[in-house]
């Protein structure tokens, strides 16, 4: 395709050269000798959803070949929309800004999306030198995906789950090659959002190891280590910190209202934890917490509210619904339009 030839003119494909660039210099060359990033150009992204197509995005403006793979055409379609879109919103901006002509902005979104292929074959992944996976979170769908895909791929291919709350051991023995996988949990929305969590199992190789880290830098994200726990570092403090929260509206102690106000207010926290539940999904809230304690019923800190079941019955899922503890207008809103009606 001719438009994979162009070169691209965004900012993060210049770090990329520019990190590539460093690791060549002589002074460097040992480093760069024992990099596993050396010989990663071709990523590989399973599912191009709400996680997945900003996860392709990222890896296509800096500069990798990406293969996005989603069963479904109509899925692939839809995640090939958003891929589209986004980039086409980021290279409109930098004219906006005066970093860019509409001459460059054109090339760069033409050298950006040129680097994407979209497929409905799970065969296209097979020389991929990264792979990364952001589909339901569901060892039923995961775990054959993983076996799959450690039949098909090279030996030398590393896989990577975005999961926010399951083992990644588990994912990695049914792969076949412990050795060869780490955890990426990127957060939402994955354009913005700088963190990558970069998750090690028992099993886990150096190489392997290194390479999250090397390809977090080389997308320009900023990564930490964790062990293979549940909710790794964000999830574990995060989502018992929501469902105390709404047990403390459950109970009576407070409105959800004042709960947030207090939050924001008294620690400067952004949004509210019974809003951050809202914002984030209460049937991804439910999920999480479920599992934790189905797995882990040892753990005081893993509880599930009752209130939460009751949205959950309801269908007030959020944002995503239209409304939970509070009113959505539309699903792109960050903050809700005024209170849900009560909880029965």
């Amino acid at each position: 395709m001719a438009v994979r030839k162009l070169r691209s003119l965004n900012n993060t494909m210049l770090a990329r050269s520019l990190f590539r660039r460093t690791l060549l210099a002589p002074s460097n060359a040992a480093a760069f000798s024992a990099s596993p990033m050396a010989d990663v150009k071709k990523v590989g992204v399973i599912g191009l959803g709400l996680m997945g197509h900003g996860v392709a995005q990222t890896a296509m403006q800096a500069g990798f070949d990406v293969v996005g793979l989603e069963t479904d055409p109509a899925f692939l379609q839809n995640g090939t929309n958003l891929i589209e879109g986004s980039l086409k919103k980021v290279h409109s901006r930098a004219v906006k800004k005066g970093k860019a002509t509409q001459e460059e902005a054109d090339a760069g979104f033409a050298a950006d999306f040129g680097r994407f292929e979209g497929v409905t074959d799970v065969g296209a992944l097979a020389d991929c030198d990264l792979i990364i996976e952001a589909i339901v979170e569901d060892y039923g769908v995961k775990n054959p995906l993983y076996a799959t895909l450690g039949e098909l791929c090279k030996p030398s291919t590393v896989f990577a789950t975005n999961t926010s709350s399951l083992s990644v051991t588990q994912m990695g023995d049914a792969s076949g090659r412990p050795e060869n996988m780490i955890g990426l949990h990127f957060f939402n929305p994955v354009q913005m959002m700088k963190l990558v969590e970069v998750v090690r199992t028992e099993h886990t190789s150096d190489a392997a190891f290194q390479l999250g880290h090397e390809y977090c830098k080389a997308i320009g994200k900023v990564s930490i280590s964790c062990k293979d726990t549940p909710g790794f570092v964000v999830n574990r403090l995060l989502v018992p910190y929501i469902a105390q929260a709404q047990l403390m509206v459950e109970r009576g102690d407070a409105t959800a209202e004042d709960v947030d106000i207090a939050m924001r207010l008294g620690t400067g926290h952004p949004m509210g934890p019974i809003h951050l539940g809202d914002y984030v999904g209460h049937d991804t809230c439910k999920f999480i917490l479920e599992g934790w304690v189905k797995n882990f019923p040892e753990e005081p800190n893993f509880v599930v509210p009752d209130i939460l079941l009751k949205l959950n019955a309801a269908g007030r899922l959020g944002r995503k619904s239209g409304e939970g503890f509070y009113k959505w207008e539309n699903t792109a809103d960050t903050a809700p339009s005024g209170p849900g009606a009560p909880i029965e």
